[in-house]
């Protein structure tokens, strides 16, 4: 898995007792895959991804945000989606701008990866569900961005 030279990889486990809902997964790229499940009669799309970190060159990232926006795009509206993955971008806690994306739960400040993120969210009319922080020998790094379109079931 991954880029020729072995990173950008994507993976995604999934438990023995949810083996059996699997339709279809999809590898679009060395950093989108796609898992297809049935749950309770919903075709539920998990877009498990790995955005190009801040050391990328911008068009890499550009070509990234733009296959995944196609992706999202193309899903029916009867479908549940639901994004995760390393975002690799901090969407911080002021959501000045984007309060039907952002909580307003996240921590520090916005970096301009976590712009690109909250745009890329709020142009899909998704929500960002869960900004998981661990901390490492010091050092706080954001995982994982959650993504869902809870409004297509209302």
């Amino acid at each position: 898995m991954g880029g020729k030279d072995r990173s950008d990889g994507v993976g995604m486990f999934v438990a023995e007792k949810w083996v059996d809902s699997v339709e279809k997964v999809e590898r679009h790229s060395e950093r989108v895959l796609i898992l297809k499940m049935i749950l309770d009669n919903v075709l539920l799309n998990v877009l498990m991804m790995y955005a190009p970190h801040s050391g990328k060159p911008k068009e890499e990232k550009e070509n990234f945000w733009n296959e995944l926006f196609h992706l999202v795009s193309c899903i029916p509206q009867n479908e549940m989606v639901v994004l995760t993955g390393d975002m690799n971008g901090h969407v911080g806690s002021n959501n000045v701008g984007y309060d039907g994306t952002h909580g307003g739960y996240g921590f520090g400040a916005r970096n301009a990866d976590g712009s690109r993120i909250l745009e890329f969210a709020d142009g899909l009319n998704l929500v960002i569900c869960s900004t998981p922080c661990f901390v490492k020998s010091g050092l706080l790094c954001i995982s994982a961005i959650t993504f869902s379109n809870v409004d297509r079931f209302e």
